[in-house]
């Protein structure tokens, strides 16, 4: 199925002009960029050691931000945050590490390759201890639940998990998959605190990340990414529409394989 993956043209025209507009500012030099996350399908994973993609320098100019911080994205259409219809964020049961199942009344598992994602959050070098991270992603077959046909039913892959006192979290999910015009990426917000996340209010920052090409092309030669496997080759982290303009923050460090499962680690600074 296809679906446009955006809050609109509105939204993403205003966001691009916000990462772009002090370039012409800071000496004339003219960048451009796409924003945006569009429709969807699905993927699968096989083995692959460790793999890089840690936050580097500074990326692409992507807002007047601190010195390596990770750049502010586009929720796309899906959030359930209810910034575009339903609020999972107000739901009981909805702070917690693994997001494989759904929950509060609705019956169903999320199947793929085993994932378990760890988020450090700094600022300035500080650790966030206690703020507190949103975070959702598609299926291994390209769908988002409470909005995808077939598993508007579903509230799987979605999870808060509040930071320790070294701004460290994590989730425990699945290897999400990809669908035409998306490079494989999850979604996040982060917010103050625990409270303000569940409250919900408005978050701190909006963004995503990425995942190493071989990574992602390990996972969909598995069992139940085959519409992954048709998605992944036409799309490039530099044409997607979201990494295209730098991704070097946003690239999460892989280690682990297909049949064990996987461990991906990224340090977000703000």
């Amino acid at each position: 199925m296809t679906e446009a993956h955006d809050r609109g043209l509105t939204h993403d025209l205003s966001t691009l002009l916000a990462r772009r507009g002090m370039l012409t500012f800071l000496g004339g030099a003219v960048l451009t960029g796409l924003i945006g996350c569009a429709p969807e399908p699905p993927a699968s994973l096989p083995a692959t050691p460790a793999l890089p993609g840690t936050p580097p320098p500074p990326n692409d100019g992507a807002e007047p931000s601190a010195a390596g911080e990770i750049p502010d994205e586009t929720a796309g259409p899906y959030p359930a945050d209810g910034s575009n219809g339903p609020d999972i964020l107000t739901r009981s049961g909805i702070v917690r590490s693994d997001i494989r199942t759904s929950f509060g009344g609705s019956v169903g598992t999320a199947e793929g390759i085993p994932l378990t994602l760890e988020l450090t959050l700094t600022d300035s070098g500080r650790p966030l201890a206690g703020a507190a991270v949103y975070l959702w992603h598609c299926d291994r077959e390209g769908r988002y639940s409470m909005y995808s046909e077939g598993v508007t039913a579903q509230n799987y892959l979605r999870g808060v998990q509040e930071a320790d006192k070294n701004g460290t979290l994590g989730f425990t999910t699945i290897f999400p998959g990809c669908y035409p015009g998306r490079w494989p990426h999850i979604h996040f917000e982060i917010y103050a605190s625990l409270n303000s996340a569940t409250a919900p209010a408005t978050p701190t920052k909006i963004t995503q990340l990425a995942f190493p090409e071989a990574v992602c092309e390990a996972a969909y030669a598995t069992t139940g990414y085959s519409a992954a496997a048709q998605s992944l080759p036409g799309i490039t982290l530099e044409s997607d529409t979201i990494f295209s303009d730098g991704h070097d923050l946003q690239l999460a460090t892989v280690t682990g394989s297909a049949t064990t499962g996987y461990k991906a680690t990224l340090n977000v600074l703000l």
